[in-house]
């Protein structure tokens, strides 16, 4: 395939200062282990720190380069068609409660932005569901009453600044936008600068929930805390087994110039289409960053390239004049009851907290997880602390069918995957991936561009899915729960923490 159907970096990576921060060496002491420095783990950490914690944020990669990295940083209450459905599974009040945590969390993000005085592009636009076909426009109106019911300022509408007609949408004004990147690495030298601690490069393998909590790492060191707080995206522990009430998607993205004049001015999304998603950021005085997303697809089972042309066709087909400079890919985590989940790790958990599940609206969503995760912690009242409960029973068994299906789906990749058959070695092109079988193992092979071929065992660390790979960001991908992995075994995206094996052909 030509270069033009390869995933590159995202724009947010590309165009924020790289601020490091040393890897854990040494033991530490600390009133709370913050596991991840996404949104969601940043937000907390800082939470904490300004309330007069102790915390140390512990990252395997790189501070607001993973999930969060690749965001495209809607700053909205807006979550495609939820309020309609919230109404019915948790009543009014549920849906009151969803829409006043997630608008709150927008103005407290515009606070810190204000107060910290960060250049992280924020920008107030309407956000829009919306609709091409007539047949949703009643499921249009039923979401617009539901949203402006729980509190919001929603409205049905007929036209949008889309360069296409619509047959509805649903308008939230008074929503925004920004650069997730300076935000985060503003917030996190803020947060360093009033005594707290971020270490980068540093894995986490164990949780022990004595008292105090003990969080060992890869590299040996053990960090001791009254309180830890998983918000990884994925929780990368299972004691919980919320795993089985998760699901994963991957979506790719294409970003580039458009003439300013030519700006949609809002956010869109629609839940057709395979969820396409448009906006735009500043980028100088006459053209504006337009960022389109969509064709999403549970990693692990798609080429992604194919995918890749069509979404650039579609962007460019509506916006002739754009000139492509960016493409890369995201990853969500799904709850099966809608919600978040946010807030005690298990039943049993004491100081183990957890923030996963945003469903692609980590934004409000991580802000929101750092107030109520801190409220719990420093013992305060949170409105909504019910509503987010990953402990929650009834809610998950109302939508036992999402949750049977998705499990379902994980059985079938576990037994059919084993059953597919295995291509030669001697036919792996340069640049591609397959899983193939040696000495009676599945064995992932990559042959590099200069013909060298790297070989890992196929089986995921997490709970044994094979593996397959993705051409477009040459990478080896979980169906089962999304972990990812580099061609030579290094994970990329939990929840697994452990590499894959090293085979030898």
């Amino acid at each position: 395939m030509g270069e033009e159907q390869q995933v590159s970096s995202s724009y947010w990576l590309d165009t924020a200062p790289d601020g490091r921060h040393p890897a854990l060496a040494e033991d530490l002491d600390v009133d709370v282990a913050v596991i991840g420095a996404g949104i969601a783990g940043l937000s907390t950490a800082w939470e904490l720190t300004r309330a007069g914690r102790s915390v140390a944020v512990l990252e395997a990669g790189r501070v607001a380069a993973g999930v969060t990295g690749h965001t495209t940083a809607k700053v909205t209450a807006l979550h495609t068609l939820v309020y309609d459905k919230l109404r019915r599974t948790r009543g009014p009040e549920g849906a009151r409660l969803y829409a006043r945590s997630q608008s709150e969390a927008i103005e407290h993000a515009a606070r810190i932005a204000r107060d910290l005085g960060v250049d992280c592009e924020w920008e107030t636009r309407s956000a829009y569901t919306y609709a091409r076909d007539a047949s949703r426009v009643e499921q249009l109106r039923a979401e617009a009453r539901a949203a402006a019911e729980a509190g919001l300022p929603a409205s049905f509408v007929m036209e949008t600044g889309l360069p296409f007609p619509v047959a509805g949408a649903v308008e939230v004004t008074g929503q925004a936008q920004f650069h997730p990147r300076k935000y985060l690495l503003a917030l996190a030298a803020d947060l360093v600068e009033h005594g707290g601690r971020i270490y980068e490069d540093t894995t986490v393998l164990g949780l022990d929930e004595g008292e105090p909590c003990r969080v060992s790492t890869a590299d040996g060191a053990t960090v001791r805390a009254r309180d830890v707080v998983v918000a990884t995206h994925y929780p990368i522990f299972d004691r919980a087994l919320l795993f089985a009430r998760l699901s994963t998607r991957r979506e790719l993205v294409v970003a580039g110039t458009i003439p300013a004049h030519q700006d949609p001015d809002g956010m869109f999304i629609t839940p057709d289409e395979d969820t396409r998603s448009v906006r735009t950021a500043p980028y100088d005085g006459d053209r504006r960053l337009l960022i389109v997303t969509g064709e999403h697809f549970t990693p692990g089972t798609s080429d992604p390239r194919a995918r890749l042309e069509r979404l650039t066709a579609w962007a460019t087909g509506h916006f002739p004049d754009l000139e492509v400079t960016h493409r890369w890919a995201t990853q969500d985590t799904e709850p099966t009851d809608t919600v978040p989940m946010v807030g005690p790790l298990h039943q049993g958990a004491r100081h183990a907290y957890v923030a996963t599940g945003f469903g692609g609206w980590g934004m409000t969503g991580g802000i929101m997880a750092g107030r109520l995760l801190t409220a719990q912690i420093t013992g305060e009242e949170c409105e909504w602390s019910g509503l987010y409960d990953p402990r929650r029973v009834r809610p998950a068994l109302r939508e036992a069918p999402t949750f049977l299906k998705t499990q379902a789906k994980v059985a079938g990749h576990f037994v059919g995957d084993r059953l597919r058959p295995s291509p030669p070695v001697e036919s792996l092109p340069p640049g591609e991936g397959a899983v193939v079988r040696a000495d009676g193992h599945r064995v992932a092979v990559y042959r590099d561009e200069e013909g060298g071929l790297h070989a890992v065992s196929a089986r995921c660390t997490h709970l044994g899915c094979l593996v397959d790979f993705n051409a477009a960001e040459r990478a080896w991908e979980c169906p089962c729960h999304g972990s990812r992995f580099d061609t030579d075994g290094k994970v990329i995206q939990g929840p697994a923490t452990k590499p894959l094996e090293q085979r030898d052909l």
